[in-house]
């Protein structure tokens, strides 16, 4: 079921309404059984592959706190490999025999291997990330394993987060489920405000992006020179939109229920520098190749060489948990470079007079913001691109002969005119945000508050571009 469908808001109803009327220890097998519902609603049987994995961490827990020694060690392995074979399965397993037919045609073999006709579980990375994080805390010791099933399975099952994050940590979401729920009306108007503007960010902003960014991409020769660039500009803000969107309308609609989701985006398109950016953006996933893979494998202990394999590796995965394709593996790879140089360069120019003053000035910090915008934009061009050679014409449109004279035509185009406005818009509001205005009207009178909740309502409602449910990171 998806935030944007005209059954959610039923949904979220009936859900709210069994919260308030069930008592406290009924609280926890109601919220299981419509979480349960929500993702029924994709495809009913995909179910029971949670269910296998709810028992496989849930006993593995229990287990690996209770032994001792390198047993402990093959629980735990046990159980990642158990969430991580059926990640590959369902998500890697085409792509892998995609990459054996590849070879085999090279060689003049023609195709080998077939495909499975299989669709990929909505949410499925988002859930094995979180069931192995709680299994990984419990072997470092950060926390106790879970004994109560039904709470441990609303942690993987948590509807409002479960198929596209945040991803939750133990600390935060299951001691939270531990304790009695609390809705209260200071959470209501706060969980709906930022619901309103998660949906603002999606209908208003990301769908009406959408209408630009999806055409130019259906067939990128045919759209070659400035479209296609601008189109890989408003890209940026159409997966932000869309994506922090979600994050907004799940924590909001959390927040209203009594329960805080962690904060996933902090304004990433101000990022100074590349690994501030992984540092506002994907908050929740950033985090947990930094705790699970970069530190395990050395972090910024054991010299520079191994800090740079950290850092490679985990980009690298980052861009293979994204998608099951060469061009998310190099959107990745892209990024580990720019973090990888930042920290090499950095040292190097810390201290130094002329580059302190330069960085400490408004024209620096400008600069920095734009120069990480064009990196981060220059890699979202491989995550968008339908394949290797589309993101290749999408980087050279702009240069190739006659590219500037198709600025004019790309300009008239009203949609296009249309989806910039949208931007500016978002920048807009966002700088407002940032400069106070949400506190500002926080303590304005009741009046006052509501024609800007008005204000934001109808412009959701006039703008917004509805029946486009589907958000993009449902696919991972």
């Amino acid at each position: 079921m998806s935030f944007a469908s005209l059954q959610f808001p039923l949904f979220f109803l009936a859900c709210l309404a069994g919260l308030l009327v069930l008592p406290s220890k009924a609280r926890t097998i109601w919220l299981l059984v419509a979480s349960c519902v929500f993702y029924m609603a994709f495809i009913p049987s995909y179910i029971l592959i949670l269910f296998f994995l709810i028992a496989v961490d849930y006993s593995a827990g229990i287990w690996i706190q209770g032994a001792e020694g390198p047993r402990r060690k093959r629980i735990l392995w046990i159980s990642l490999l158990a969430n991580l074979a059926i990640l590959g399965t369902f998500k890697y397993t085409n792509f892998a025999l995609a990459n054996v037919d590849a070879v085999a045609r090279s060689f003049g073999l023609g195709e080998i291997a077939w495909k499975f006709p299989w669709v990929l579980p909505i949410g499925l990375s988002f859930h094995t990330f979180q069931s192995m994080a709680y299994t990984l805390e419990v072997y470092f010791g950060r926390r106790q394993a879970e004994r109560n099933l039904p709470r441990y399975a609303l942690y993987v099952l948590f509807w409002p987060q479960m198929v596209a994050g945040p991803i939750e940590r133990p600390q935060g979401l299951l001691d939270q489920l531990a304790k009695p729920v609390s809705i209260t009306w200071t959470g209501f108007v706060a969980g709906l405000q930022l619901m309103a503007w998660g949906f603002f960010k999606k209908l208003v902003v990301a769908d009406r992006l959408a209408v630009v960014v999806d055409s130019t991409w259906a067939d990128p020769a045919a759209n070659a020179g400035w479209k296609l660039a601008f189109a890989s500009f408003l890209f940026a803000f159409q997966i932000y939109g869309d994506f922090s969107g979600y994050t907004d309308i799940a924590r909001g609609a959390a927040r209203i229920m009594g329960y805080e989701l962690c904060l996933n985006f902090d304004f990433p398109y101000k990022s100074r520098s590349p690994g501030e950016f992984w540092r506002r953006w994907h908050i929740s996933l950033s985090s947990w190749f930094r705790d699970y893979v970069y530190i395990p494998i050395g972090g910024n202990r054991r010299g520079m060489a191994r800090m740079m394999f950290g850092l490679a590796a985990a980009f690298v995965l980052s861009g293979l948990w994204h998608g099951a394709a060469w061009t998310f593996v190099i959107w990745g790879a892209l990024h580990g470079v720019f973090v990888v140089v930042q920290r090499l360069v950095e040292p190097k120019l810390k201290g130094r007079a002329g580059w302190e003053r330069w960085t400490g000035s408004k024209a620096g910090g400008v600069f920095a913001v734009l120069g990480t915008f064009l990196l981060v934009d220059l890699a979202w061009i491989f995550f968008r691109a339908p394949d290797l050679s589309g993101a290749w014409l999408a980087l050279t449109s702009c240069f190739a002969p006659g590219g500037w004279e198709s600025l004019g035509a790309a300009l008239a185009d009203a949609d296009l005119r249309f989806a910039l406005a949208m931007v500016g818009l978002l920048e807009a509001l966002q700088w407002l945000h940032r400069r106070g205005a949400t506190s500002w009207l926080a303590s304005k009178p009741l009046w006052t508050r509501w024609i800007a909740y008005w204000a934001l309502l109808l412009t959701i409602v006039l703008l917004g571009r509805f029946g486009h449910e589907q958000f993009l990171y449902f696919q991972f």
